[in-house]
């Protein structure tokens, strides 16, 4: 178990766009420290974005991850040898990275097409509420909603 917190690292912008938000979603495609690859995926699925819409991809990026971050959540908290799901806020950091988690899994699950063409896909869903990933923090929602009688236990 740790000491302390660990501190949290500060992230430089990304080359092309500098934005941190970008970069750090570059990160998170990232595998086995290929981050070039994962760059150019990003990159790849942004100017697609840009030649499917006509609009600014970061523009786009930013609103498809807003739509696809849960505002709340379920924690599990163990009160008198009975587990509750209690519903809480979700940090700002963490709404991102659940948002990037879900949007990166749903389209690492489509098939048949270029990773950065799903990607794309994926992204441009969110921006309409659409796809899987808005499906994911609608559960989270539904969750949240259906153990509202448990926020009393928040600490």
């Amino acid at each position: 178990m740790r000491r302390r917190r660990a501190d949290r690292r500060k992230i430089e912008p990304d080359v092309r766009y500098n934005n941190v938000k970008v970069q750090t979603f570059i990160n998170h495609v990232l595998k086995k420290g290929k981050k070039n690859v994962a760059a150019n995926l990003v990159y790849g699925a942004f100017d697609i974005m840009a030649e499917k819409t006509g609009k600014d991809p970061v523009d786009l990026f930013e609103q498809a991850m807003q739509n696809a971050s849960p505002r709340m959540e379920v924690r599990p908290r163990r009160i008198g040898g009975a587990t509750y799901q209690i519903p809480m806020e979700v940090p700002t950091h963490r709404q991102f990275t659940l948002a990037t988690r879900w949007l990166l899994e749903a389209a690492r699950s489509r098939k048949g097409q270029p990773f950065d063409q799903c990607l794309a896909e994926e992204l441009l869903n969110s921006v309409n509420n659409e796809g899987l990933a808005i499906r994911k923090r609608e559960e989270a929602h539904r969750m949240a909603k259906a153990n509202r009688a448990f926020s009393h236990f928040r600490v």
